[in-house]
């Protein structure tokens, strides 16, 4: 097979003048033919591609996701840093807040009153969920 009839390797020269295409060798078309498939999609942990069709038109949804493998700019790092924050701190947060409300159970099934006569009322609602 004549590697200048391979549909990757066509394009790619179609896009180029008629006197530049001329001079490649078959042995450079099929280097550019591995360089030209080594941008292809790789395998993805996340990978949903769908169509949507709506009235006469067809939409294509591509949904990808894995690891990160590119050279991240400056300006990715920087969005990337505050994420890691972002996402840090709400889990934080929630682990703070789940400790609140366990060691608070704790204290109201020992029958341990911080203020008297006051309540929050989570005791007497948690209890209510198991009878």
């Amino acid at each position: 097979m004549n590697i200048k009839n391979d549909p990757a390797v066509n394009s790619f020269l179609q896009r180029m003048p008629k006197n530049i295409q001329e001079t490649f060798t078959d042995e450079q078309l099929m280097y550019l033919k591995v360089a030209i498939g080594a941008r292809q999609w790789g395998k993805h942990s996340v990978d949903f591609r769908g169509v949507l069709s709506f009235f006469r038109y067809r939409y294509y949804i591509v949904f990808l996701g894995g690891r990160n493998r590119r050279v991240l700019s400056e300006g990715s790092k920087k969005i990337s840093l505050l994420l890691k924050v972002f996402f840090t701190s709400v889990l934080a947060l929630l682990l703070l807040l789940s400790f609140t409300l366990i060691a608070y159970l704790i204290k109201s099934a020992l029958g341990i009153d911080l203020f008297e006569g006051y309540s929050f009322g989570v005791w007497s609602r948690f209890k209510s969920l198991f009878n």
